[in-house]
């Protein structure tokens, strides 16, 4: 896997509770963040799966009762 860079600008209020919340966690503000965007992001296709599942069991429910009317 290769890496990239990614340069952010940000005030530095915000950058010091990112360092606060980082420390406490034994953590740099790089991994800090790297580790929150990672988190949002499954938190993302998790919630896209889960929807999926939802519209997939919804369309066999409906499919279902269909034949049971149609019989």
């Amino acid at each position: 896997m290769t890496s990239k860079v990614l340069s952010l600008r940000m005030d530095s209020d915000l950058f010091d509770r990112l360092h606060t919340h980082a420390a406490k966690r034994g953590m740099s503000v790089q991994d800090y963040v790297v580790r929150a965007l990672v988190r949002d992001d499954f938190d993302e296709r998790l919630q896209t799966s889960v929807e999926e599942t939802e519209r997939f069991f919804a369309s066999a429910a409906s499919s279902v009762s269909s034949r049971r009317t149609a019989t």
